[in-house]
């Protein structure tokens, strides 16, 4: 949802739809929750996330994602969640924390060296609207072949291992 400003009106208009029917779709099945991605604190505002999640089909979804393989801290991910559920009913929101131990290095978002693990997972979150905590991205799994990583997706080792060191600082 949130790269969906690089598409043409059109591409948007097909995303959003396709977005809406894989949302009634998967909320089809017994027991699945289905949250929609919304990016992260510093890269789309409430208002314009607020649309989006609305023409992707937020209202029959369980709530919207965020943080997802980004490095912003719980505190002020939480309150753009807070802010963006408002404009959405009320909506349940869950935050990826698997490397914002450190929070954000200038919000580069590509293997920023000194991060570590953030918060581990859990349901127990201390306010009402967020469900989870969870870990999206792999910890350990390359963005891309910056700061010294591999391809993204594949497997670094060396910055899996930096993260684990660097942790508890959340």
């Amino acid at each position: 949802v949130a790269g969906s400003g690089c598409l043409t009106k059109k591409q948007r208009k097909k995303r959003f739809a396709l977005l809406a029917d894989a949302v009634v779709t998967l909320k089809t099945a017994p027991a699945t929750t289905v949250y929609i991605d919304a990016g992260h604190a510093n890269w789309i505002s409430e208002s314009t996330m607020a649309r989006r999640l609305k023409k992707a089909g937020i209202a029959n979804a369980d709530g919207f994602s965020l943080n997802v393989s980004n490095f912003y801290r719980i505190k002020r991910t939480r309150l753009f969640g807070k802010r963006l559920s408002a404009r959405v009913g009320g909506k349940h929101f869950v935050i990826d924390t698997s490397r914002n131990g450190n929070g954000s290095r200038n919000g580069e978002w590509c293997n920023p060296p000194g991060r570590a693990l953030g918060h581990a997972p859990t349901t127990e979150t201390s306010h009402h609207r967020v469900d989870a905590l969870l870990w999206v991205k792999k910890p350990g799994e390359s963005d891309g072949e910056c700061n010294g990583g591999p391809a993204a997706g594949e497997w670094w080792p060396e910055y899996a291992l930096e993260l684990a060191q660097n942790a508890n600082s959340e």
